[in-house]
C-alpha cells in the first residue's frame, strides 16, 4: 500500500502533541476530522494509549491513512472513517474531536458543517482542539500567514486563513465555547473549544 508522507505533519505532530496532552487527559474516545495523510493519527495514538483514535477523511485519502495505521499496529488507533464533512457524520458520541490546516483549506460552508457536526458528535465537557493559521480581529498574525492567505486564494477563492472571531461566533452557535488560544510555531494556533454542559 503506498504510504504518503507531509513534511508539515511530521514538523508539527510534536507541538501539537505537546497541547493534546494537556487537554485530551482523560482516557476517551478521539474523533480526528481530516486525517490527511495518517501521521498525526499514528503518533498521537501512539503516544496517548489511553485514547482510541478514530482517524477519518474523504475517500480519497483512505488508503493512505490505512497503510499507516496498519504498519503502527496499535490497539487503540482504530480503522479510518469515510467522513465528508457535508454529508452523514458518525452517529457516536466522542469525548474529544482534533482537526489541523483543514479550515483554510475548506469553503466557509464546510467550515460551519465541520463545526455544526463536532458539536453534535462531542459529548456535553468534551474537548476540540483545531491547529493551524488563523487571523485574530482580522489581522493575520505573521506576515508570512498574509501572504499564504493569499497564495490560497488565487489557488481558490473560496479558500483562505479564518478569522478567529468568525469562527468564536459560529462555534457558539453549536454550543462550542473557546477556552483557550494556544500560540504554536511557525505562527499557526491550537484552539481548544469545549462543549457546553
Amino acid at each position: 500500500m503506498y504510504k504518503p508522507f507531509a513534511e508539515s505533519a511530521e514538523q508539527n505532530k510534536d507541538p501539537i502533541l505537546a497541547v493534546l496532552r494537556q487537554w485530551f487527559q482523560a482516557p476517551g474516545k478521539v474523533l480526528e476530522i481530516g486525517s490527511g495523510t495518517g501521521q498525526h493519527a499514528v503518533h498521537f495514538a501512539r503516544a496517548l494509549p489511553e485514547l482510541v483514535w478514530r482517524p477519518s477523511d474523504v475517500a480519497e485519502h483512505v488508503e493512505g491513512i490505512e497503510a499507516w495505521r496498519q504498519e503502527a499496529g496499535l490497539d487503540n488507533l482504530l480503522p479510518a472513517l469515510v467522513l465528508d464533512v457535508a454529508g452523514e457524520w458518525p452517529r457516536e458520541t466522542f469525548d474529544y474531536a482534533f482537526t489541523a490546516n483543514t479550515a483554510h483549506i475548506m469553503h466557509w460552508p464546510e467550515v460551519l458543517v465541520t463545526l455544526a457536526g463536532v458539536g453534535r458528535t462531542l459529548r456535553d465537557g468534551g474537548v476540540f482542539a483545531m491547529y493551524g493559521p488563523f487571523a485574530i480581529d482580522g489581522e493575520h498574525t505573521a506576515p508570512s500567514n498574509a501572504a499564504f492567505d493569499l497564495s490560497l486564494q488565487r489557488v481558490d477563492p473560496g479558500m483562505g486563513v479564518r478569522n478567529l472571531n468568525d469562527l468564536r461566533r459560529e462555534a457558539g452557535e453549536q454550543g462550542l465555547v473557546l477556552a483557550t488560544v494556544v500560540p504554536m510555531p511557525a505562527h499557526n494556533l491550537t484552539l481548544i473549544w469545549r462543549k457546553a454542559r
